[in-house]
């Protein structure tokens, strides 16, 4: 009897897989995933997953995250030791909306990041639940994450609505358990007030092993203008335009795109949302996404690449032109002037952060904010994966 029942669950087990698993993936709909460079295996590792509900009531969340990202970067990679960090990105709305997920998977290169997120506009939505099991079931199974194992890998399900129980699909305890199985913490933020949506949300951190937190409809994050951003963002956009790429006609392709990336942010985003990126590419934890991959100016000044070692036609173009002694003047003096850009923007952005601590301080801590718990939630469990913060928190 015992053998006949477990002969009927097993086939039932494989006949609900059979049915499921293609309406799962029918209805994602992918952006092309950047590419990752300097993946340096010995480095701690933050792997980070935003998922965002970009329904028709979240305009200001996204805006917020459009604003934020940069600074809740900057404050991760604050960490010591200094940890490479890779970000991906998972938007939802609803079955029968434009789409009901968009993946950018996980990567170092924040522009090509940032660049799709720029995207991201609140539309769709309807009724109350949204396809939250869904976007919780692509963060954990459609990302690559990282495979070793003392990675802090999280995921900040964020939204204003609970999830669609009645939809024939893998739902968030099991997911919850996947994620735990990966090593993968999952907080919730909430979005709002509807009391549902608290409910759930604190049971999927409970049972992820994450924090819960509510905040504003659109966020509440920390978003001060300095009189430092502007100048900040066009020293910024200076340094970018000392980056020159070398290797082959494949690998300069790829740079081709992160440029691209990076002229997009440059050309569309707020004034602040670019300083707090100088901000970023400035710390120790930003290097790769500044540099990209095969950037000669870097690799020449620190002794690296020698530029006989390079084939003629793996030259930048601004190089191919040049005699040899002209190209060594010409990188030279690229050195000398990203130096000097690097050293302005330091010394600015300290003013920034004297500025904000002034602003937040006279606001009273704003300990309630999007910025401050995220970073409590982070300070305490990327601490069980040997990274240690101080009080510092970047806005």
């Amino acid at each position: 009897m015992k053998t006949k029942l477990f002969a009927i669950a097993l086939f039932t087990l494989t006949l609900g897989v059979l049915v499921y698993y293609p309406q799962l993936f029918a209805r994602t709909s992918a952006v092309t995933p950047p590419v990752n460079h300097h993946i340096t295996l010995n480095k701690p590792r933050i792997d980070v997953v935003f998922v965002l509900d970009t329904t028709g009531s979240m305009g200001g969340l996204i805006q917020t995250a459009k604003d934020k990202i940069w600074s809740i970067a900057t404050t991760m990679v604050s960490a010591q030791p200094t940890p490479e960090i890779r970000i991906g990105l998972v938007a939802y709305r609803d079955r029968g909306d434009e789409y009901e997920t968009m993946l950018v998977d996980l990567s170092d290169d924040l522009d090509s990041v940032y660049a799709a997120l720029m995207d991201f506009q609140a539309d769709g939505g309807g009724d109350t639940p949204e396809s939250v099991n869904k976007a919780l079931y692509d963060a954990i199974h459609q990302m690559s994450w990282s495979q070793q194992e003392e990675a802090y890998k999280v995921v900040f399900l964020v939204g204003d609505a609970p999830p669609h129980m009645d939809y024939n699909e893998a739902q968030y305890p099991v997911i919850v358990a996947d994620a735990l199985d990966a090593g993968i913490v999952i907080n919730t933020i909430q979005c709002g007030e509807i009391p549902t949506t608290a409910a759930l949300w604190t049971q999927i951190a409970s049972l992820g092993q994450g924090n819960f937190f509510q905040v504003e409809q659109a966020g509440g994050s920390v978003a001060y203008t300095t009189p430092f951003d502007e100048k900040i963002a066009k020293l910024s956009e200076k340094l970018d335009k000392t980056r020159l790429y070398y290797g082959s006609r494949e690998e300069k392709a790829r740079m081709k795109e992160k440029v691209a990336a990076t002229d997009k942010l440059h050309a569309s985003s707020s004034v602040e949302s670019r300083a707090r990126r100088a901000v970023f590419n400035t710390a120790a934890g930003g290097r790769v996404n500044q540099l990209g991959e095969n950037e000669l100016v870097d690799a020449f000044a620190s002794g690296e690449v020698k530029l006989d070692e390079i084939e003629a036609e793996e030259l930048p173009e601004a190089l191919k032109p040049m005699a040899p002694a002209e190209q060594e003047v010409y990188l030279s003096a690229l050195v000398d002037e990203r130096d000097d850009l690097q050293r302005q923007i330091r010394d600015m952005s300290a003013h920034r952060d004297g500025y904000l601590a002034k602003k937040v301080g006279e606001a009273g801590g704003m300990k309630d904010s999007l910025d401050n718990k995220i970073y409590e939630a982070v300070k305490e469990q990327a601490g069980k994966a040997g990274l240690e913060y101080d009080d510092e928190i970047t806005y």
